[in-house]
């Protein structure tokens, strides 16, 4: 899946679409993506200026912008502009290593359960063979007004 795919599938735009590209998708079970990290990033200007780190929490972000892509194809479905997919939960996150310009982080998201419209994943981000982040993301899609 390129970028032009992922922008019909999430409402995420710049500077907050953190899927660059899927590799691969097995649908109802698991997702591989990519994120290319740049120090074109704004939230490097403040994070930190003096050595540029992307925060922990935008890589919890980009996992779940991963799984919401999951979930779409496992429904068979895509997202109008009244549903949103929102974080029910992050549980077990564990930081193992900083990510910096020029690294690219590889995503793989895996579906453990979904029930009664709450999905919960399996998430965790390399960057090469090193564990970068991990962690279990519960995630839901509610329609709005």
């Amino acid at each position: 899946m390129d970028i032009h795919q992922i922008l019909k599938q999430l409402p995420h735009r710049y500077p907050i679409l953190l899927v660059d590209r899927v590799l691969s998708i097995e649908k109802g079970k698991s997702i591989q993506a990519i994120k290319n990290v740049t120090i074109n990033e704004p939230f490097f200007m403040g994070h930190f200026p003096h050595r540029p780190v992307m925060p922990g929490v935008l890589m919890l972000e980009a996992m779940a912008q991963a799984a919401a892509l999951l979930a779409f194809d496992t429904l068979g479905t895509t997202p109008d502009d009244n549903t949103v997919y929102y974080f029910a939960g992050i549980d077990g996150a564990r930081f193992k290593r900083p990510v910096e310009p020029g690294d690219q982080l590889t995503m793989d998201v895996t579906l453990e359960r979904m029930k009664a419209g709450i999905f919960k994943f399996n998430g965790v981000t390399r960057v090469g063979d090193a564990v970068a982040c991990e962690a279990d993301l519960m995630c839901t899609m509610r329609t709005i007004a």
